[in-house]
């Protein structure tokens, strides 16, 4: 114990605990799992179009529209029965929800938005193997 001026004894300070400093937490560092039937789709586009005449037509320009898009899977969650990494499908947009990964637009669906699926194609094979 130490000793102050005044001749009486205190006790010594304790030292703090010392922390860990917090890791940056990125979309890159952890894995994202999805729940249920989700899937996370890239668009091509960002809802604009051109005309036949070549015109560019605003997302904003038209309401809703009930124009299918095309957008191919990034994530699937564990109960997603018909679609899987890579694959293309067919959904409508407005029925998905936007979100960023990683400064990436993507859209968060559910199996039961999908319209159809396009697998990738298969690798071709030279002729004469038949494995």
């Amino acid at each position: 114990m130490a000793e102050t001026s005044s001749g009486s004894k205190k006790a010594p300070a304790k030292a703090a605990p010392k922390r860990k400093p917090r890791a940056a937490r990125s979309a890159k560092a952890s894995a994202i799992k999805l729940t249920a039937d989700r899937l996370v789709v890239r668009t091509a586009d960002n809802g604009e179009r051109k005309s036949a005449g070549g015109l560019l037509i605003p997302a904003t320009a038209a309401p809703a529209p009930k124009r299918l898009t095309w957008g191919d899977v990034a994530l699937v969650g564990p109960e997603v029965r018909v679609a899987k990494a890579g694959d293309r499908v067919l959904f409508l947009p407005s029925s998905g929800l936007e979100v960023e990964l990683d400064g990436e637009e993507l859209v968060l669906l559910r199996e039961r938005d999908v319209q159809a699926v396009a697998s990738a194609p298969a690798e071709e094979r030279a002729p004469g193997q038949y494995l």
